[in-house]
């Protein structure tokens, strides 16, 4: 599922109560549950803030294999038009040919290229595709927990995240501050938390 190193900004796991492991074997094909994941970022604002946000919209499916880890893979397609920060004049913005420019691009693509695992934590290496621009990224996520839901789903959870630089992928705009530094990092951290669930 891929995408994805641990997240670690929010609450630490153990803020929650402890995952569930029903699964001896998590192998399997997957599809994300969009309505309890969350494919989000976060950037500085001013240089003093952290402003987050996230894709409202965006489906992928997955492929485990923990014997032959090499095997699995993993697909993400998200719509830029989603993008929503809790500010309704940001995410003009941020649709706009400053930075998605979604009516030429209106997708954001991850496509696994090499997968591997150690214990609980998986490296993903995959190309991502923003505004027609492909660049190779590596996540680490970790696998956390599995279940069996009331509706008898079975599900598997990971958790990551990664940094990139936005202007690799042609995300240029920025705008100078008088006390120095710019008003949008060039640095994102890109933040995932998901849910899938096993196909039948």
């Amino acid at each position: 599922m891929a995408l994805f190193s641990r997240s670690k900004s929010e609450a630490p796991a153990s803020a929650f109560d402890a995952p569930t492991q029903t699964l001896s074997d998590i192998s399997g094909a997957y599809t994300i549950d969009a309505s309890h994941s969350r494919l989000g970022f976060s950037a500085r604002h001013a240089m003093v803030t952290t402003v987050r946000g996230q894709f409202q919209e965006f489906e992928g499916t997955a492929t485990i294999d923990t014997a032959n880890p090499a095997a699995s893979s993993v697909s993400v397609t998200m719509k830029a038009a989603s993008i929503d920060t809790g500010s309704a004049d940001r995410n003009g913005h941020l649709v706009s040919g400053d930075f998605f420019d979604v009516e030429t691009y209106p997708e954001l693509t991850f496509v696994s290229t090499a997968v591997s695992k150690d214990g609980d934590d998986w490296t993903i290496t995959g190309d991502l595709t923003i505004k027609g621009v492909s660049k190779p990224v590596t996540i680490e996520f970790e696998s956390t927990g599995s279940a069996t839901d009331p509706f008898g789903n079975t599900r598997v959870g990971f958790e990551g995240a990664t940094t990139i630089n936005r202007k690799d992928w042609g995300l240029e705009w920025n705008a100078a501050l008088e006390t120095g530094g710019v008003l949008v990092s060039e640095k994102i951290k890109l933040e995932f938390d998901i849910s899938a669930i096993k196909n039948a």
